[in-house]
């Protein structure tokens, strides 16, 4: 009975008990499980509170520092607008001092076809009866046609009036007679190019925006008749009926034509007739 009394009451041999002791210890001195977990949030929560806080704050610190480069980079795209618009004015400026020393050369030079050299050069304004043809894009131009001729020739949009239009009316206008053509203000001379830069359409450079206004000097009637029927007039009611581009031509009793930018003449050389006089 004793040995049954004794297993009974030291059921733990004295190692599990000194182990069991200092583990209760452990557990007496140290913090709860649910308290340390509440810590660590609430330091993580702290951390991310500062984090944000210090990128708040730097955004708003670079905010107008930001702010003051896009004022000063759109200040300086102003002020370069401002100086090309000067060096333009100038350069017009110039052409029309240049155009004006060659309207006096060919007076002191020309002689008496000195007005109808000038005149045909495009050195100076005319006016007369004529008529007044404008050239627009379709109202859809800004849609594909799908695989047209004008598209399968390079064509993206069989809506817009290209440059090679351009140049068929307007040679059909030499062609039905027109004494000085202008294209949107720009006068045509024998060395006027007509070219495309993208999408934009070229005279002299110089780029244009539709609607396209042609003036032509000429016979008003006769002239009118037979651009419509040349085979260029033909070409532009196709593009009118099949396209949709918009054509009006209508006879004027007067229309004024400005002079044409200086010319400058690279190749072509005067003939000498006789001693003293060229011609």
């Amino acid at each position: 009975m004793s040995l049954l009394t004794n297993v009974m009451e030291h059921s733990l041999d004295d190692g599990y008990a000194e182990a069991a002791a200092r583990r209760g210890a452990e557990g007496r001195s140290g913090l709860p499980c649910t308290l340390r977990a509440k810590l660590g949030l609430a330091a993580g929560l702290v951390l991310a509170a500062l984090v944000v806080t210090l990128g708040a704050a730097q955004a708003r610190y670079e905010a107008p520092t930001d702010a003051k480069e896009r004022q000063e980079l759109i200040d300086r795209i102003e002020d370069g607008g401002g100086n090309a618009d000067d060096l333009q004015r100038n350069v017009d400026a110039l052409r029309r001092e240049v155009a004006a020393m060659q309207r006096e050369a060919l007076k002191k030079h020309g002689g008496d076809r000195s007005e109808l050299v000038a005149l045909l050069a495009g050195a100076v304004p005319v006016e007369g009866p004529g008529i007044k043809l404008v050239v627009d894009d379709a109202e859809d131009a800004g849609r594909s046609g799908g695989g047209g001729p004008r598209e399968s020739t390079g064509f993206a949009d069989t809506g817009r009036v290209r440059d090679r239009d351009l140049q068929r009316v307007v040679n059909g206008l030499w062609e039905a007679g027109a004494e000085a053509i202008s294209v949107n203000g720009q006068r045509l001379t024998a060395l006027s190019a007509i070219r495309a830069a993208g999408d934009a359409i070229l005279v002299d450079n110089k780029p244009l925006v539709p609607p396209y206004t042609l003036l032509a000097v000429g016979d008003g009637e006769r002239l009118s008749d037979e651009f419509q029927d040349s085979g260029d007039g033909r070409y532009l009611a196709v593009l009118q009926d099949s396209y949709g581009i918009v054509t009006r031509i209508s006879v004027q009793d007067e229309v004024r034509l400005p002079a044409a930018p200086s010319l400058t003449v690279r190749t072509a050389e005067p003939v000498k007739t006789g001693e003293g006089s060229t011609s």
